[in-house]
């Protein structure tokens, strides 16, 4: 049985420590806000740990985002500092730059692209701020690797990487979010299609087949060992060559 208060309790002092150990008083903590549950729950979980005055969130839509008005909502919930770049004209720009010299765009590039654009944005924001960037990614995404490496899968310190998405959401309530931060479908942002259109199957089954080992679509139970095994580069550390070994 998933113990959600206890185990929120433990992140938050987890992040206390961290900060105290890797950075100064004034140091905060810079995270990507798109408004649904993880980036959330992660804002929220921040706000506990470190205090209000150390969160900064980051609103990257590219170009019009229809629901970017859940991410202001929370950072007024939350009652937190926030910035909104709009990573458009950056995305574009490297498009026309490559296309230029002849390079041809494919869906892998223009999947990723932002993912790797919002996390430079991040990057620079906590430079010009003084931070720390959160990492929000959840166990679920990263299992099947849906998550851009040097993109969304990066950061500096990666509160909920060892929970389900069901458990980020029971989290989520036991910080006291309103259900539309934690329950908000989440969509790719490129193709209007949401995450488990996208997997070919729910997280509820994922989450299943994650902590208890039991699927009972095998060919949904192939998809995923397929896919968390095609994806195990992106989260294992770097390869690289032990000289003198």
């Amino acid at each position: 049985m998933f113990d959600a208060k206890s185990v929120k309790n433990q992140i938050v002092a987890w992040i206390a420590e961290y900060f105290q150990n890797n950075a100064s008083p004034e140091t905060k903590a810079v995270i990507g806000i798109s408004g649904g549950k993880d980036s959330s729950v992660v804002a929220a979980l921040c706000v506990e740990a470190l205090g209000k005055d150390c969160v900064f969130g980051v609103l990257m839509p590219q170009g019009m985002q229809h629901d970017i008005d859940i991410s202001y909502e929370l950072c007024k919930a939350l009652d937190i500092a926030y910035v909104e770049i709009n990573i458009k004209d950056s995305v574009q720009s490297l498009y026309n730059e490559a296309t230029k010299n002849g390079l041809k765009l494919n869906t892998i590039a223009t999947f990723n692209t932002p993912a790797r654009i919002r996390m430079a944005t991040l990057y620079a924001v906590s430079g010009i701020v003084g931070g720390r960037v959160s990492n929000n990614s959840n166990l679920s995404e990263d299992w099947v690797g849906y998550a851009t490496k040097f993109g969304d899968a990066a950061g500096d310190f990666s509160p909920l990487s060892d929970l389900t998405v069901s458990e980020v959401k029971a989290i989520g309530y036991e910080l006291g979010l309103a259900p539309k931060f934690i329950d908000k479908t989440p969509i790719d942002g490129l193709c209007g299609k949401t995450d488990e259109d996208n997997l070919g199957f729910t997280y509820a089954v994922l989450d299943k087949y994650i902590r208890e080992g039991v699927c009972e679509d095998e060919n949904i139970k192939n998809k995923i060992d397929r896919l968390h095994n095609m994806n195990l580069h992106k989260f294992n550390p770097m390869p690289k060559f032990n000289f003198g070994n």
